[in-house]
Parts: C-alpha cells; sequence; structure tokens
C-alpha cells in the first residue's frame, strides 16, 4: 500500500557510499562520483552481497543481481536501491519498505529505444526481411517468396497507450497508417491529438492489420493474446510484442500461425527467457524473434544510467525522487493521522476499478471530517494508485501522480467538508466515465477499512478479501437462487450485505466469498436473468 512508503531519511552528513553491482553506462558512474564514493563489484553472489552490503549507503543494479530480503536486512546503512531500468522484478520491494529503504527506477531512459524497436520490427513483418536476409546469406535470390505489404493506409492497434504506447503512436501517424488504441485508463482527447482513436479491445483486434502490445504483465494480462483473442483478428493480420513476454499465450499463437489465422509475429519477448534454443518460434517461417532488445541502445543505457544516478542523489541528499516506486514524501505529523485513510482511499478506487466500466475521465476526491483539517494531498496519489496501479506502467507515488493523471487526461478535484454524519472522517469517491459518474464511500471503522456506500446504497462491510457485487431487482427468491448456485459449485458464502431504494425497487447484494468465483459460474450467474450485473472484487 502506499502509506508504508511515505517517509524519506535524513540526509547524510559524510560522504555516502554506492555500490554497483551490475553493468552500467559510465556516465551514470561518473554522476554518482560527483556526490559519493563508488565502488564497482559486478557478478556477486547473494551470500557475497549480504556480506558488503552492510557498508553502503546505495545499491545500483540492473536485471543480473537479485535484491532479496536477506540483503536487505543485512544493509543496516542502506538508504536507497536503484535499478538501472523499469522492471523491479529482481527487487524485493515489500521487504525493502519494511526495512525503511527507498526503491527507485529509471523508466523513461528507454522508451524511446522501445518504441523504435517496435516499429522496426513492424516494417521488418511487413517486408519479410529477416528471412530475405537469411536466403541470400545462404547464396539465394528468390524475389516471388518474400512479396510484402505496405503499412501506409494500414491500421495500427496498440494495446495500451503508456508512454511507450505513445511514441509508438507517434511514430506510426508519421508512416501514415490509421492508429486504434485500447487503453481505458486514457482520455479520448489524448488519443485524439497522438493520431488515434480509442476502441474497445474486441473492435482493436477485429480492425488491426498489425497489433502491437504496451500494457504492463498482471494477473488479468496475462495470456491476453490467447486462444479468445487471437480467434477475432484477421488472417491477413500480424502481432508484434516489445513488452512482457507472458501477455501472449505462445501456444495459441503457433496453433494460430500454423493453421493461418495469423499471418505473422515479431517476438522481443517470451514467456519464458533465454527462449530455449528448440523453441518452435526459433524457426517459425513466419515469425521473427531478437533477444529481448528494445532497450538495447547506446542511448538507452546512457539514459538509464542517468536516470538512476539522479534518483539516488535525490535521495542520499534527504530529496523526493521523481520515480521512487516506494517513498513519496510527506510530513511526519500528518503521517499517524493519514496511514489508515491512505490505505482506505487506495482500497476504495481498487474496489470501484473492478465493479466500473467505461474510460476513466475525471475523479472527485469528498474529504469530510476530520479529514477535512489536514494535508491530504497524498490521498489523491492514492486514489490515483488503486485506480491505475497494474494497469501503467508507472509506479505512482505523491510525487508524479499529477503528472501522470495529467499526461492520461484524467481531471482530479479535491473538496473537504468539516460536516459528516455518523462517522468522524469519510472519504468518498466520485469516479466518471465514459458510461457515467459512480460513487464508492469508505471509513475507519473498528481499526479496520470499510466500504459504506455504493452509488444510493449505504452498506457497512470490510474491504478487504473476495466480494461478489450483484445489481438486481428486490424481489423474493433472488437471494435464495444466487446462493443455491453459489452452492452447487461449491463457493462458500461468508457474509451478505444488501440494500435497496425502496421496497420491490432497485437492490444491491454483496456476498463475501471464501475463495474467488470460478469466471464459469460468474458468467453463469449472469446469464440467468435474476440480476442486471454481477462483478467480482477482489482486494
Amino acid at each position: 500500500m502506499l502509506h508504508d512508503n511515505l517517509v524519506l531519511d535524513e540526509p547524510t552528513t559524510t560522504m555516502s557510499r554506492v555500490l554497483v553491482a551490475d553493468p552500467i553506462d559510465e556516465e551514470g558512474i561518473v554522476l554518482l562520483r560527483e556526490h559519493a564514493e563508488v565502488d564497482v563489484r559486478l557478478k556477486l553472489s547473494e551470500d557475497e552481497l549480504v556480506t558488503v552490503i552492510p557498508g553502503y549507503d546505495a545499491l545500483v543494479v540492473r536485471s543480473e543481481t537479485q535484491v532479496t530480503a536477506r540483503v536487505l536486512e543485512a544493509g543496516a546503512r542502506l538508504k536507497v536501491v536503484g535499478r538501472a531500468g523499469v522492471g523491479i522484478d529482481n527487487i524485493q520491494v515489500d521487504a525493502a519498505t519494511r526495512h525503511g529503504i527507498v526503491v527507485v527506477n529509471a523508466p523513461t531512459g528507454n522508451t524511446i529505444a522501445a518504441a523504435e524497436h517496435t516499429i522496426a520490427m513492424l516494417l521488418a513483418l511487413a517486408r519479410h526481411i529477416p528471412q530475405a536476409n537469411g536466403v541470400m546469406r545462404a547464396g539465394g535470390w528468390d524475389r516471388s517468396r518474400f512479396i510484402g505489404t505496405e503499412v501506409q493506409g494500414k491500421t495500427l492497434g496498440i494495446v495500451g497507450l503508456g508512454r511507450i504506447g505513445q511514441e509508438v503512436a507517434r511514430r506510426a501517424d508519421g508512416l501514415q497508417m490509421n492508429v486504434v488504441a485500447y487503453d481505458p485508463f486514457v482520455a479520448a482527447d489524448v488519443a485524439e491529438r497522438l493520431g488515434a482513436r480509442l476502441v474497445d479491445l474486441a473492435d482493436l483486434l477485429r480492425e488491426a492489420d498489425f497489433i502491437t502490445l504496451h500494457t504492463v504483465l498482471t494477473p488479468e494480462t496475462r495470456g491476453l493474446i490467447g486462444p479468445a483473442a487471437l480467434s477475432l483478428v484477421k488472417p491477413t493480420a500480424r502481432l508484434i510484442n516489445v513488452a512482457r513476454g507472458p501477455l501472449v499465450n505462445e501456444a495459441a499463437l503457433l496453433a494460430a500461425l500454423d493453421e493461418g489465422r495469423l499471418a505473422g509475429a515479431a517476438l522481443d519477448v517470451f514467456e519464458k527467457e533465454p527462449l530455449p534454443p528448440d523453441h518452435p518460434l526459433r524457426s517459425h517461417p513466419k515469425v521473427i524473434v531478437t533477444p529481448h532488445l528494445g532497450a538495447s541502445t547506446l542511448e538507452a543505457q546512457v539514459g538509464v544510467a542517468r536516470d538512476v544516478a539522479e534518483q539516488i542523489i535525490a535521495i542520499l541528499a534527504g530529496r523526493p525522487a521523481v520515480h521512487a516506486v516506494n517513498a513519496p514524501l510527506v510530513s511526519p505529523e500528518t503521517l499517524d493521522f493519514l496511514i489508515p485513510y491512505l490505505d482506505l482511499t487506495e482500497r476504495l478506487a481498487r474496489f470501484y476499478r473492478q465493479i466500473a466500466r467505461g474510460r476513466l475521465s475525471r475523479v472527485r476526491l469528498v474529504l469530510s471530517g476530520e479529514l477535512a483539517d489536514y494535508d491530504t494531498t497524498p490521498l489523491r496519489a492514492a486514489a490515483l494508485r488503486g485506480l491505475l496501479a497494474d494497469l501503467s506502467e508507472e509506479r505512482i507515488n505523491l510525487v508524479n501522480a499529477a503528472h501522470v493523471a495529467r499526461r492520461r487526461g484524467i481531471e482530479i478535484v479535491e473538496e473537504k467538508t468539516a460536516s459528516v454524519r455518523q462517522f468522524t472522517s469519510l472519504v468518498t469517491l466520485e469516479v466518471t466515465t465514459t458510461e457515467g459518474p459512480r460513487l464508492v464511500s469508505g471509513a475507519i471503522a473498528r481499526g479496520a477499512p470499510h466500504l459504506v456506500r455504493i452509488d444510493d446504497y449505504w452498506v457497512d462491510m470490510l474491504l478487504s478479501g473476495t466480494m461478489l457485487i450483484s445489481h438486481n431487482t428486490d424481489k423474493p427468491g433472488i437471494i435464495g437462487a444466487v446462493g443455491t448456485l453459489l452452492g452447487e459449485a461449491n463457493v462458500n458464502i461468508a457474509f451478505m450485505q444488501v440494500g435497496r431504494d425502496h421496497p420491490r425497487g432497485q437492490a444491491i447484494m454483496i456476498l463475501g466469498l471464501d475463495d474467488p468465483l470460478p469466471q464459469p459460474i460468474l458468467d453463469r450467474l449472469n446469464a440467468t436473468g435474476l440480476v442486471y450485473e454481477m462483478r467480482m472484487v477482489q482486494l
């Protein structure tokens, strides 16, 4: 949660020491040496790192060195771990947070490199360049085998309009391609300025001649391009993935290529890396593969080295870092009061994200009661983090929340009122999407975050675990019928909350479940006609 990471250490009064454990560009090392003593010690084992780390204030890694809980616990002086790149899979961030260690990364340095590699893959795919090069090197000359397709006038579908997706859109517009994009958390006018048209994912898959992926990897996006998605694409379409390997179900991709349901694929990332030598993607005639080269340019390596060095220098000087993964800055006086409300606000936003539909455009945060007397700026970051976490490549914190919202075209409005009934403080989140506004409210009750309102319905439930949210008509038999279906599926109900606007009118039913509901059962419940809509929420 955002509240775990709010206080930075005081600046050091003596020269800090920095350990560089993976190769980074010399420019980053030179910059660090202007502010600290720097040692470069590569290929350290975990045991070796545990032995030496107590003497350092900062650690710089790329993807090779594993920054484990043991290493972080041993870092008695350690204030910051810097990742010279975007991903932080090799750093145990939760453990760092527990030890008060800031984690920073460098998410902007490789943006252009990744976007340009995407376009290079697109053009190579369109004109069969690697295959033709292979034939030429083998002594052949077979022009008829390599009839390509022009990209001008073709439709490029971009899944994910984050930083890299936006740069790809700009370049595709320059190639005179028609650009469609899917990203529920980017405003339509932002896409329009890029020359792109926002569509649903299914429409993108149906329309696109080229499909490129630029979204984060989450449980929801893992296998995003699988059998269902590939059943929608045109047989002349081509797929490009320079983002995350597990976004694509490789078995389903190979089947689509072999059966003529997809014309080609260009892949820089894979489900398992390195790609095994005997993997069929390596030799498939319709596939172009590169060994994770998206960030492999001289400029990108310089960029990420400088970025991470600047972040570390800021933290060691007691300043906030723009790309801190886990450490926005807030005063200790405010922190004690805000901690539970930061958690509550983020949970409310995550709850909303899972029940709402449509494209996000406006967030109204209303803070009532005692909260109105405090600087609640961090709550805006908590709300945005809850709405965008796992859907954006950015790590959202107090420092960059406003920038992320502005770049995505999301308006955030904060209101305060001293008056509130029943609660000491109340947090209300009213979020407007293309489907209209929806409202959720929460309070701290009995020391824990509680949901107390959904739209016009007042409820009282703990914001935790798995919940089933049902909108239906208030009439006899619905509760029993839903319970029977869940019982047949061996799904246990932990608690139930109901609310209605008036007898026989509109109603809401919230069921707490011991386990997540399998998607087929959820589909079956929605198909019964008993409810208008049923959504599962996991917190």
